[in-house]
């Protein structure tokens, strides 16, 4: 089964959002449509579902292909449970069913059965047996248990959760109606590791086709096959991967830009020939021939250039005390639900740490608790030396005011002396002229979370608390912003399901479960490999519980930071050893190659300017390292 999209165009109030798109999904494809907010991804999809006509082109494929749409818009108000919503996905095979059960009953009333309703029955029992009609059940229980629905909550009413765990049933349903085109938009948003996990794996057995549109690069980087660029208008296609893409973009640019310049150059030189010549009656056929052919000429286009980007520098924060936070044999309950009983945290300045862990399982209680903005019923929380906490939650874009301006909502709360700055600051943004006035009711989920992000950064703080901060904005802002939080220069913590993004910006894993913590130094990668060879020895024993066995796990968590600690410590100390020895090296090349007599050996001075760009290659990528570490072991000492 095939999709195709053929010299698709779609406008809005005069404004063109796309052209002359053409695109063709075949099974087992995985093209991923990218660009940036705005440019209408969502309008394609839409219009590929079959939901929305084109303004011009066609939408067509094979006859009978069935194309399944991952809405953004769920309806919080349906009615029924999560395991019949999910299982609504197989009506068509109740229907088959009850019509077997109806066929049935009749046959029973025969004392002869009629051959054509023999045939009938056996043709439509291979038929349920052939798409699995008996093992349904099971299967609705598979794919909710592996977007982290247990049996409680498979049996709860769907206005009982929330917008998130709305659209994984929403995904459920795509899964088990098996379509041959699957159009996947932002699935990744609303779930957490494990079930990102579990749906990577599902995703590649899947045979069908598949479009998607996600920001998380991690996966983009293991599902894209294809990429489908939207940009200024125009879907341009790479034949290759992620990875590929990057590099297949920067290429055609430079390669255009090259091309753009060499016709640049024959152009000014026709024309020159045109004004030498222009009134010459023995060169007036030359000077004909070479103005037509300017007429005629196809220029080399260039791209508009790249969309604008973020421009994001966190100010610098005041210097923190060793420990900002600290929660205290803290004790947090819903009702009669236990969260945690009794969980000790520090967090040590300079640190980037994120909480990681199935949905449900306590990383935003633990977040909030550390930000301060939770009750709790025992325990404490301690606050470092002139500690200054900013606190971006969830819920942050439903908290803006719709009826306010950009300009407006962002100047609330803002003190007196950030007035001057406020534009410059939404400028930073990307809302500049017109766009600052814009009411927030009007602005799409990137936007929204855009002006989020500049409310939090517009005062310095020298401790972040960051919840998802990454959802609804597309792949360029994500590396803006974790591109600053990288050089930030204060402690973060942070819960995400952007593996790409963790990997850049984590130096400690904390993995939350059952009320316990576990800790792993390094980044998300390192996390997954440690905690797949430790998990089990550091995991407490099964059914224990009470004070001895936290204090068992305390002490093993403890043995485990100390060896990855001097681990870290002892790296450090010869990565330092090494730069130190690489930069008298460089040093020296570099005083060399400032010698005029040395040029007087053009070999030479070329061999020891290549060994003094091999020398800087390799501190450069040393540096990385070792500033990553040195966040790692400098809380450890004294102020």
């Amino acid at each position: 089964m095939t999709l195709r999209l053929a010299g698709i165009s779609r406008a809005f109030g005069g404004r063109t959002l796309f052209a002359g798109v053409d695109l063709e999904v075949r099974p087992g494809d995985r093209v991923a449509l990218i660009g940036a907010n705005g440019v209408g991804k969502t309008t394609l999809l839409r219009i590929a579902a079959g939901l929305e006509p084109p303004d011009t082109g066609e939408r067509g494929g094979s006859r009978g292909e069935r194309v399944a749409l991952l809405r953004q818009e769920i309806d919080p108000a349906r009615p029924g449970t999560v395991q019949a919503e999910a299982a609504s996905a197989f009506a068509h095979l109740d229907a088959l069913e009850a019509e077997l059960r109806g066929l049935e009953a009749e046959m029973a009333a025969h004392h002869e059965l009629p051959p054509a309703l023999a045939e009938r029955y056996d043709a439509l029992h291979a038929r349920f047996a052939r798409e699995d009609g008996f093992s349904r059940e099971a299967q609705v229980d598979r794919v909710l248990e592996g977007l982290g629905f247990d049996a409680a909550a498979r049996a709860r009413p769907l206005a009982s959760f929330s917008g998130g765990w709305l659209m994984r049933v929403e995904l459920a349903k795509l899964l088990l109606q098996n379509p041959d085109v699957l159009l996947l938009d932002e699935p990744t948003n609303h779930l957490d590791l494990p079930s990102l996990e579990w749906f990577d794996e599902t995703l590649s057995a899947f045979r069908g086709g598949v479009v998607l549109v996600s920001h998380d690069r991690a996966f983009l980087r293991r599902h894209a096959a294809r990429v489908a660029e939207l940009e200024n208008g125009r879907l341009t296609l790479y034949p290759g991967g992620w990875d590929f893409y990057l590099a297949e973009r920067e290429r055609r640019r430079e390669q255009a830009e090259a091309e753009r310049r060499a016709q640049d150059r024959r152009v000014a030189e026709t024309e020159r020939f045109i004004e030498r010549f222009r009134y010459k009656a023995s060169k007036a056929r030359q000077v004909q021939s070479r103005i037509k052919a300017l007429d005629k000429l196809e220029r080399v286009e260039l791209a508009a250039g790249p969309a604008r980007r973020m421009r994001l520098a966190i100010p610098e924060p005041s210097r923190a005390g060793a420990v900002p936070l600290e929660l205290v044999g803290v004790h947090k309950a819903y009702g009669t639900q236990v969260v945690y009983r009794g969980v000790d945290l520090q967090i040590r300045r300079g640190e980037k740490v994120a909480l990681v862990g199935p949905n449900g399982a306590g990383k935003s209680t633990l977040l909030r608790l550390l930000a301060g903005v939770l009750p709790f019923e025992r325990g404490e929380r301690r606050v470092g030396h002139q500690v200054q906490v900013a606190f971006y939650a969830q819920h942050q874009l439903d908290a803006l005011e719709p009826r306010a301006s950009v300009l407006e909502e962002l100047g609330r709360g803002a003190a007196l002396e950030d007035q001057p700055r406020l534009r410059g600051q939404l400028g930073a943004f990307l809302f500049s002229g017109d766009d600052v006035e814009k009411k927030v009711s009007v602005l799409s989920g990137g936007e929204k979370a855009r002006l989020a992000l500049a409310k939090l950064l517009l005062r310095p703080s020298n401790v972040l608390v960051l919840d998802e901060p990454t959802n609804h904005l597309d792949v360029g802002a994500c590396e803006v912003l974790e591109q600053a939080l990288v050089e930030y220069g204060g402690t973060l913590v942070v819960i995400s399901h952007d593996r790409a993004f963790l990997n850049a910006v984590a130096t400690r894993v904390i993995e939350v479960k059952g009320g316990v913590l576990r800790e792993y130094l390094g980044n998300y990668d390192e996390y997954l490999r440690r905690s797949g060879a430790l998990g089990e020895a550091a995991a407490p024993a099964p059914g224990a519980t009470g004070p001895a066995a936290e204090r068992s796990e305390a002490r093993e968590r403890e043995r485990q930071n100390r060896r990855e600690a001097d681990r870290a410590r002892r790296r450090f100390a010869a990565l330092e050893a090494e730069i130190a020895e690489r930069e008298t090296a460089l040093e020296a090349l570099t005083f060399r190659l400032a010698d005029p007599e040395l040029y007087r050996d053009a070999e030479q001075a070329r061999r020891l300017a290549a060994d003094r760009d091999a020398l800087r290659a390799k501190l450069d990528g040393l540096y990385p390292e070792w500033e990553r570490l040195a966040g790692l072991v400098e809380p450890s000492a004294s102020e």
